[in-house]
């Protein structure tokens, strides 16, 4: 883990993603082992990537503050930042193994089920890029703590 200390690993996570786009799902799911910790407001989710994600040697931390803000951070390998806030959209740099590229992200929903024990947390956000539609996503996870 990339946390800056001798964190170890409480949580087990089950991540599961789906992008919709031309009316075809795309699925990934990921259980993997990371930390849940509180922080001021809310809750980090932190996790290595994997190849099932696509992201390998990279590290993905989830702040989610409440029922209407999160964001995603990703580095390592590769690196990004999607901020997720109801009503807002916002431009974000995403950055894929193929290349980087600004996004717009159109936050639909944030279901915080966090607590210190555990919990689900649900995203559901769109993205465009040039103010083309691209995809809606969907973003689950379900963390137990250890």
């Amino acid at each position: 883990m990339n946390s800056g200390n001798s964190k170890i690993n409480n949580a087990l996570i089950n991540l599961k993603s789906i992008q919709t786009a031309d009316s075809e799902n795309s699925e990934i799911e990921l259980v993997t082992e990371g930390i849940l910790r509180p922080i001021n407001g809310g809750f980090e989710i932190e996790y290595d990537e994997s190849e099932t994600t696509g992201y390998e040697n990279s590290t993905t931390v989830i702040t989610c503050l409440g029922n209407s803000f999160a964001s995603l951070t990703r580095s390592g390998s590769v690196s990004s930042e999607l901020v997720l806030e109801i009503g807002k959209k916002h431009h974000c740099y995403y950055e894929t193994p193929f290349g980087s590229m600004m996004v717009g992200i159109f936050t639909k929903a944030i279901e915080n089920g966090l607590t210190e024990n555990g919990g689900e947390l649900l995203l559901k956000y769109t993205i465009d890029v040039n103010s083309t539609y691209v995809s809606d996503n969907e973003v689950l996870l379900s963390v137990e703590k250890r």
